[in-house]
């Protein structure tokens, strides 16, 4: 492909090159390639569960050992509120209470989460603050209908010259109201992080956030610093990083020219989650727990999700101490035949990863190199939850272009859903993946693994998008939980489904697990 002089520039501009332009290019003409699910891992065939006793011997190892380790918790939090809040803007632009009551406005649209929102609007963790602002701004607001006022309080809570939620990172909303005092997502993940990281009175988060948001976050911290330090008995080291702009990747047309704006200029667009794979891969931690923002609990129902982290927690370093031992027995060679099958059969039984039938023909020495790829990468253990219906991804076992079977977690978009077979094995799978992750990034001479030889770039998506009312391609990379981690070593155990609280739209914060009064 030819670029001109002011196409190399702005390729350069962006941190990229022309041969990763046109590599991005080749991924559309490509086209999405679907994965090859061969079973959904269920209980037994991929997933891990444990009983009380077990799970207490875990969090035993994960308490014994965490004093001597550096720990820390990634949190994905550049998402925007206005996806949050996108049936309430429309109910703001729409809802005209002159010609309509809102009783027929819900009725007509048939939305139960907005239904629901008007039945419950007094518990939202921010009502009273909308509610003194609404009357602040409309000295009429007590002889309006309850219509009107319903109306008035809607676009208080949205817009600038109210508290304007929708303008503010989706971290930084008002999520559980308490007796004196409104939590935001932010403020509920320093509360969780201190209670299971905390090491000689220090814990640490590192947030990644969108551009311009970073004040934002440090302001608010600032407001409840005092509060929730006292509270949690611990200090809080926070770093912030954006998505690096060579991330980004270029959009297309419909013939895979590169989609260009009205000043003839190149369209770059964030290459997604997965180009958070570069963030995480300037970590510097012997366990990081990655949780998405908005996925977080009232303080009553912390010690239940305290519980599986260190339970998680434990096993990642249960594993990580034997792939560790292993690894400095390859290391010294002179292995025996049964030493070298001892660490196959681990490969296998707790890692999950198919060994070669060609195994036991190997030499020696062949099967120490065998090995020794197998183990010598990053390691996750993944929380999983029975699925209950929410939308998103699930574990499978996946067969990639060379053969080989290993756990991975799934999106329903990266399956053939118009191939019989694989949609008979994604409608019987049983767990969802919450996005509750401890991993390791250090190798067992305690060096850290480069992520992206890590990566599966043929789990790269092309969605469709429009920009200026013209249609586009555009390619998201890999999923930072899915190829992004494609090539990692991965155990997945059950947790409880009371762990998992995110909330998608305004309607989420009603629910009695976000109820904290």
């Amino acid at each position: 492909m030819e670029f001109s002089e002011i196409d190399i520039l702005q390729i350069e501009e962006k941190g990229l090159s022309t041969q990763e332009v046109e590599r991005q290019i080749q991924i559309f003409e490509r086209g999405n390639i679907k994965v090859d699910i061969q079973q959904a891992a269920t209980l037994g065939n991929g997933i891990f569960a444990y009983n009380v006793e077990e799970q207490k011997k875990l969090i035993q190892t994960f308490e014994d050992k965490k004093d001597k380790l550096g720990l820390l918790k990634f949190v994905p939090a550049s998402g925007a509120a206005t996806r949050m809040f996108k049936a309430f803007h429309n109910f703001a632009n729409d809802f005209d209470p002159e010609s309509e009551s809102l009783r027929d406005y819900l009725d007509r649209k048939e939305d139960k989460s907005l239904q629901l929102f008007f039945e419950k609007i007094e518990k939202l963790p921010f009502y009273d603050a909308a509610y003194k602002k609404a009357k602040e701004n409309h000295s009429d607001f007590s002889e309006k209908s309850n219509d009107q006022q319903n109306l008035v309080l809607v676009k208080t809570m949205l817009y600038e010259n109210g508290l304007g939620l929708s303008d503010l990172p989706k971290g930084l909303v008002p999520f559980h109201s308490y007796n004196d005092f409104t939590a935001t997502a932010f403020e509920e993940h320093l509360h969780s992080a201190a209670k299971y990281l905390s090491v000689n009175g220090v814990t640490k988060l590192h947030f990644t956030v969108a551009e311009g948001d970073k004040e934002k976050f440090e302001d608010e911290f600032e407001k409840i610093k005092e509060r929730v330090e006292e509270v949690t008995q611990t200090k809080f080291e926070i770093s912030y990083s954006y998505q690096d702009p060579k991330t980004d990747t270029i959009a297309v047309d419909r013939e895979n020219n590169p989609f260009r704006d009205e000043d003839n200029k190149m369209f770059f667009r964030p290459g997604g989650h997965g180009a958070l794979i570069e963030n995480l891969n300037q970590q510097e931690a012997d366990l990081i727990f990655i949780k998405n923002i908005d996925n977080v609990v009232v303080a009553t129902n912390l010690p239940k999700v305290v519980e599986m982290k260190e339970m998680l927690g434990g096993k990642l370093i249960a594993l990580q101490e034997q792939v560790f031992e292993y690894m400095q027995n390859l290391d010294g060679g002179n292995n025996s035949e049964a030493k070298l099958d001892e660490i196959a059969d681990f490969l296998e039984s707790e890692l999950f990863v198919k060994v070669t039938s060609t195994f036991a023909k190997f030499t020696g020495e062949e099967k120490t190199q065998y090995l020794c790829r197998k183990l010598d990468r990053p390691l996750r253990v993944c929380g999983m939850v029975k699925n209950e219906g929410e939308p998103g991804g699930g574990p499978f076992l996946v067969k990639n272009e060379d053969g080989e079977i290993s756990l991975q977690i799934i999106e329903g978009a990266q399956i053939d859903q118009d191939n019989e077979e694989q949609l008979r094995i994604l409608n019987n799978s049983t767990h969802f993946n919450p996005v509750d992750i401890v991993c390791s990034l250090k190798n067992h001479k305690g060096e850290n693994f480069d992520l992206h030889n890590y990566v599966d770039e043929n789990m790269s998506f092309i969605a469709n998008k429009t920009k200026d009312g013209k249609p586009l391609k555009a390619l998201e990379r890999p999923g930072l939980w899915n190829g992004g981690m494609a090539y990692w070593n991965t155990v997945f155990v059950e947790v409880p489904v009371e762990t998992f609280n995110p909330v998608k739209t305004v309607a989420g914060l009603l629910k009695p697990s976000h109820q904290a009064k």
